[in-house]
């Protein structure tokens, strides 16, 4: 693999603010690369490799101009790629469903426009489930994303798309959302790091369908369990990535001033470090032996940093899916079918009908999320005790971390499973959509490889407003247990 591949983003920019490289090789090899793997992987859905290629030129003759490099932007020809669900200006807003065939973006979302103010080149859109309904990426426009490391797994959800893009090397970094685990769970599976902020760090404002203003306005403005968030092949890219994305932007009411900390000034001496290696939540699977030993593995190289481990209570988030969903559901009741069915009411009966008899409209997990949705058994009333036992839960949490403690935790109960496989196991997102309950910064860290090749991974969370303790605990596990380790059978893969 091209080294170009392998750096992480600030790297990359170090380098071509040196002269060493220039902003065309990086792109290039990039969209080489991508236009090598992806067609094994369907990750990158609509590409703008012109268009990027001639922002490369730009930024090489600002380069060539020469001045104080110190002023120039911080990652001036360094590509990524981005969730299609968060707008990227002219290309495809469809969220995988055929009722938005054809959709275009018509600017971008304010992270996206912050990043390339910052220098930065997007290389195309990457794919996801229906409205973001699932953690496996396939949908009726696209088809089904591929795991890096293995085609007949799967790369996550709901971005899929962008772990799979970063995982194979195609791009240094991307962007995705996260309502209950959709950054994290794909990250882990593709090998990647992948954070989800603090909620109410980074704007929503051109996230559709939560936050949104005028006739593509979806949900209540208020959804406090959604962040975007970066996934990178380098836990050094992390921190700036948040620093340049940070905000508000006087648009979307989720945002707010937060001040950051620095990673690089964390000591692990003495730090309590609270382990859960198998949590006992309803609804979830167990964590397989595998996983908890690479909770294990993580817990023992922080403690041989100076950390002082504790172990979590097993039990501590038993009720916490059922707290999500009813924090979901008392936020934005209803909601799904609406968004589905667009101006016409969803007639769910038949579109089960026209599921079984190959004339789908829309994907079985999306049709599951909208029935869900208006099934009896969650009541309104229901939805707020739960919504208000949730936020004890996530007050719970955050006394027992204090002011400068860490969680760690499995990321999913398995390395990415096999195609469909989540269908038999649909609650075993669980370990993550705590942490969006709870409203936390969470950071999903590789942790080597299981037998069969797949990534396996560690779960990080501190208290709100400590995203740069998980990020630490990020950049001192790349180090201690080898970080992204590209595909070996991408390079495989014939040339384009």
């Amino acid at each position: 693999m091209n080294e170009l591949l392998t750096l992480s983003a600030l790297e990359l920019a170090r380098r071509m603010r040196a002269r060493s490289i220039s902003p065309v090789a990086v792109v290039d090899a990039h969209i080489r690369w991508l236009q090598r793997v992806n067609p094994s992987l369907n990750a990158v859905v609509a590409d703008r490799y012109d268009a990027a290629r001639a922002e490369a030129l730009a930024a090489e003759a600002r380069l060539a101009a020469g001045g104080d490099a110190t002023v120039l932007p911080a990652l001036l020809g360094v590509p990524f790629t981005v969730k299609e669900m968060v707008s990227l200006e002219g290309m495809p807003h469809t969220f995988g469903s055929r009722m938005r065939a054809g959709r275009r973006a018509v600017s971008d979302a304010v992270v996206i426009h912050r990043l390339r103010q910052a220098g930065a080149i997007p290389l195309g859109v990457t794919n996801v489930p229906e409205w973001g309904f699932w953690f496996e990426t396939d949908n009726l426009i696209y088809g089904r994303t591929r795991n890096p490391y293995d085609p007949a797994r799967i790369s996550g959800g709901s971005s899929g798309g962008e772990a799979a893009a970063v995982g194979a090397g195609g791009v240094p970094f991307g962007i995705g959302s996260d309502i209950g685990g959709s950054v994290r769970m794909p990250a882990a599976f593709c090998g990647v790091f992948g954070h989800k902020p603090s909620n109410g760090l980074l704007p929503l404002t051109g996230h559709y369908p939560v936050y949104a203003e005028g006739p593509d306005a979806g949900l209540p403005g208020r959804i406090p369990w959604l962040t975007l968030g970066p996934i990178a092949r380098s836990a050094e890219d992390l921190m700036p990535l948040l620093r340049i994305m940070a905000g508000p932007d006087g648009v979307d009411p989720n945002a707010e001033a937060m001040p950051l900390g620095d990673p690089a000034a964390v000591s692990w001496r003495g730090r309590r470090v609270l382990v859960l290696e198998d949590p006992l939540i309803d609804r979830a699977a167990r964590a397989h032996a595998e996983v908890r030993g690479a909770v294990a593995a993580a817990a023992r190289a922080l403690a041989a940093r100076g950390a002082a481990l504790e172990p979590m209570p097993r039990d501590f988030f038993r009720r916490g899916l059922r707290c999500w969903f009813g924090a979901l559901r008392s936020t934005a009741p209803r909601a799904v079918g609406p968004l589905l069915g667009g101006d016409r009411a969803l007639n769910l009966p038949l579109e089960f009908l026209r599921l079984a008899a190959g004339r789908a409209r829309f994907t079985f997990p999306a049709l599951m999320f909208a029935l869900m949705d208006t099934a009896p058994f969650l009541t309104d009333a229901a939805a707020q005790l739960l919504a208000r036992e949730g936020r004890r839960l996530a007050e719970s949490l955050e006394r027992r971390l204090g002011e400068d403690g860490v969680l760690l935790l499995p990321v999913h109960p398995r390395a990415a499973p096999r195609h469909r496989a989540p269908y038999f196991r649909p609650f075993d997102f669980a370990y993550t959509a705590i942490m969006n309950l709870a409203r936390v910064p969470a950071t999903a860290i590789p942790a080597g490889l299981n037998r069969a090749g797949l990534p396996l991974a560690v779960q990080v969370a501190a208290r709100r407003g400590n995203d740069h303790l998980t990020i630490a605990a990020a950049l001192a596990l790349e180090a201690d247990l080898g970080g992204w380790r590209p595909p070996a059978r991408l390079e495989d893969a014939p040339s384009a």
